[in-house]
């Protein structure tokens, strides 16, 4: 398995199992993560810096209450991509998709497009 592999599968586990502490551990200290959405457009996207301001988020999206599935993964030498669909209890969907560039077996750079059910 390359590091590659083995990170992506990492990940995958942790989020589907809502592993906060699991996700966190993938991250270089000092990351960046960037997504793009509804309120976060082209011009004006989510920037979070250092792993310390990306933790807040992972473990909010871990506390709430919802089910989580990883696929279509892409699986490159420093690189992987994938899409998540994730469920809330009244039946909501949110759906993304994500790069994630890696160092060290780390995850330097994560850019995200995602949409949710209103």
């Amino acid at each position: 398995m390359t590091p590659a592999q083995s990170t992506f599968e990492s990940l995958k586990q942790a989020i589907e199992s809502r592993n906060a502490d699991g996700m966190l551990d993938l991250y270089a200290d000092d990351a960046v993560m960037i997504e793009y959405d509804k309120r976060s457009p082209p011009s004006s996207p989510m920037k979070l810096e250092g792993k310390q301001n990306i933790e807040p988020m992972v473990r909010d999206v871990c506390d709430r209450e919802m089910t989580h599935m990883i696929g279509d993964e892409v699986i490159g030498d420093d690189r992987f991509a994938y899409t998540e669909r994730c469920e809330y209890p009244d039946g909501n969907l949110v759906f993304s998709a994500m790069v994630c560039d890696l160092r060290d077996g780390k995850i330097a750079r994560q850019v995200g497009l995602q949409a949710w059910d209103e």
